[in-house]
């Protein structure tokens, strides 16, 4: 399955898939280790109002990036999935942190590898992804997106961070990860 059908699936179908795929923006990135998913139907979602200028990158082709601010404060990286109009998009939550170490490192001070991508914000940070990639496909340069050569087991956990449907199962990680942001760790096998 090429890597455009894979992001068109359901949130939920798309949430598994992402995990273990390879991030990177200008040859910055890593493993993508946590996702939140977030469907219009969500009172937690941006897409829950319907469709705004704000979020309109949301309801745009699979693949492609919602970025916006949290709490104004840190940006947010969201990939658009299910059919163009829907709404449907997955947080980036964490990622390994694996190519372009020490531009991460820069961009992100005096901290601990494990935090330099745990965490939204953090990993927008680290990866120097902005408003200014609103509406860019993940699927396009100067961002790549490459699927796991092995399987890799997976955990569902509630989501963090939110107030609303906060007690979804929607939050995917790897399980074991030691990537993830915080939050409910679920144990290795």
């Amino acid at each position: 399955m090429s890597a455009r059908e894979l992001l068109a699936g359901s949130v939920h179908d798309v949430a598994r898939s992402l995990l273990g795929c390879t991030f990177l923006h200008d040859g910055v990135g890593g493993v993508i280790v946590e996702v939140e998913a977030y469907s219009p139907e969500d009172p937690a979602s941006h897409a829950f109002r319907g469709r705004t200028e704000r979020n309109a990158s949301m309801f745009g082709v699979p693949g492609t990036l919602y970025v916006y601010r949290s709490y104004g404060i840190h940006w947010c990286a969201n990939v658009a999935c299910e059919e163009v109009g829907t709404g449907a998009a997955l947080l980036l939550r964490a990622l390994e942190p694996m190519h372009g170490l020490d531009e991460m490192r820069s961009r992100r001070g005096e901290v601990p590898d494990s935090l330099l991508c745990a965490g939204a914000g953090r990993l927008t940070e680290a990866l120097a992804i902005t408003r200014e990639h609103d509406g860019c496909s993940i699927l396009e340069s100067p961002f790549a997106l490459e699927q796991p050569s092995a399987p890799i087991e997976i955990a569902v956990t509630p989501r963090v961070g939110i107030t609303k449907a906060a007690d979804l199962p929607w939050r995917y990680v790897v399980r074991g990860s030691r990537w993830v942001s915080r939050g409910p760790r679920p144990a290795s096998p």
